[in-house]
């Protein structure tokens, strides 16, 4: 008997046998029908394939392959699939189709799937939290595509800006989604995020959101609709001479373990709450001296091609042909030693600054809740990490604007299964969107 001097594995026979997970199609199919969102897409697609069937097929392939509506209407167009969803094979013009649908109906659409989620769910608050980013498109045709502040840290393309609508903790359900050119900053996204929600907000709910969105104008309108809010304030002068004399406040420490202390203020308007980290402040401080070692060592880059009469680095000149530069430079390294530089450096850089932050609310929250409640929004950074990263909405290949509206509205629905799926599974709360 011969002995087996390796493992073997059977000849692999290709064949035509696909896979695909039926409990995502479930899982679509049962909430599809839970919120009723037959009746919401029904009534603006009345002829030709069923515009249901076709949306619970896209919601499908987006929490599964997720590539483009070419590779879509491949993986939709298979036997076994379409038998699934109830259709009959279609071009792939119908797909952009749908999705012109939905964008230009968009507001309406929206509204519906607000009024589906509040009639079938009894939420126990109606406090929110809002936020914006911005996702990439491809191309140049969209109107709505224009340069901006980049989240995707990519400054040379053209973005949309998004602002997400979420019911806060222990809820956290997507309940609205807006979508504005590139350039649109969050101050201003602001109004059009808010108006979309406000109806369904009861008396006295507490809208959170950052410091980027915080004006005047923005905390005005809530107050002007019966609500709250909470959000962040940018450290300004007045709060520089509170810092100065911070440690002989009446301060109250509001976290033992990270040992963060503030100061409440009450305003005519509201409430101001004053913290100190000595975690931030360490954090700001190393960047500081990050930048401070950045700063002497190019001074010193320079200084040594004035002493050596040579031409400056490659990435300190202007690098353009049509111009014609001619300047002279110096720098303090030849009067001052490095020890010096950092001193000066310290005293331009450090502020003073470092490890305090503001909140600043309407209602009269104590110091810890203020900051608690401001902590958890980050459940929407949360959401908007999974729509991007996991449905992965971005980066959008650019069609018409229409179709870019409704490739954001597929997108969102698929978000919203899931985060209903976490809310009605108590064991999914903190299951990534990838693993449900």
């Amino acid at each position: 008997m011969k002995n087996q001097q390796k493992l073997r594995t059977n000849t692999i026979t290709p064949n035509e046998n696909i896979s695909f997970p039926i409990g995502t199609i479930l899982a679509v199919d049962y909430l599809y029908e839970i919120l009723d969102l037959s009746t919401v897409f029904g009534k603006h697609k009345k002829n030709g394939i069923d515009i249901s069937k076709l949306i619970t097929a896209l919601v499908s392939y987006k929490l599964t392959d997720n590539f483009s509506i070419k590779r879509a209407h491949q993986w939709i167009n298979r036997d076994e699939v379409l038998d699934i969803f109830g259709l009959e094979s279609f071009s792939e013009r119908t797909l952009y189709r749908v999705l012109e649908t939905i964008g230009n109906n968009r507001i309406e659409i929206i509204s519906d799937i607000q009024d589906r989620i509040f009639s079938t769910y009894d939420f126990e608050h109606t406090n929110i939290n809002v936020d914006w980013t911005s996702i990439v498109l491809h191309g140049e045709k969209a109107p709505l595509a224009k340069y901006g502040y980049s989240r995707d840290h990519r400054p040379d393309k053209k973005q949309i800006t998004l602002g997400i609508t979420e019911v806060a903790e222990p809820i956290n359900v997507p309940i609205g989604i807006t979508t504005e050119k590139g350039n649109v900053a969050d101050q201003t996204h602001f109004k059009a995020t808010y108006d979309q929600v406000k109806k369904h907000l009861e008396k006295d709910s507490l809208v959170v959101f950052d410091r980027g969105a915080n004006s005047l104008t923005n905390t005005q309108m809530v107050l002007a609709g019966n609500f709250q809010y909470l959000t962040g304030k940018q450290l300004n002068k007045s709060d520089d001479k509170i810092i100065k004399t911070f440690w002989n406040k009446p301060i109250e420490l509001v976290s033992s373990k990270d040992q963060i202390y503030c100061f409440k203020i009450q305003k005519p308007s509201g409430f101001n709450f004053l913290y100190f980290s000595p975690k931030l402040q360490k954090e700001k401080l190393a960047s500081k001296e990050r930048k401070i070692r950045r700063q002497i060592d190019e001074a010193q880059q320079i200084q040594s091609s004035i002493d050596k009469n040579k031409k400056l680095p490659k990435k300190f000149r202007i690098n353009n042909v049509l111009i014609d530069v001619e300047y002279s430079l110096q720098t303090k390294l030849a009067e001052i030693d490095e020890n010096e530089a950092i001193k000066m450096l310290q005293d331009k850089l450090i502020t003073g600054r470092e490890g305090f932050f503001c909140l600043r609310s309407s209602k009269n929250l104590t110091a810890k809740d203020a900051l608690q409640i401001y902590r958890k929004k980050d459940s929407v950074e949360k959401t908007i990490n999974s729509l991007k990263n996991e449905i992965e909405i971005k980066p959008l290949r650019v069609w018409s604007d229409a179709s870019i509206y409704g490739a954001i509205i597929i997108g969102f629905i698929a978000q919203l299964f899931i985060s209903l799926m976490r809310f009605e599974f108590k064991e999914l709360k903190s299951t990534s969107t990838k693993f449900i």
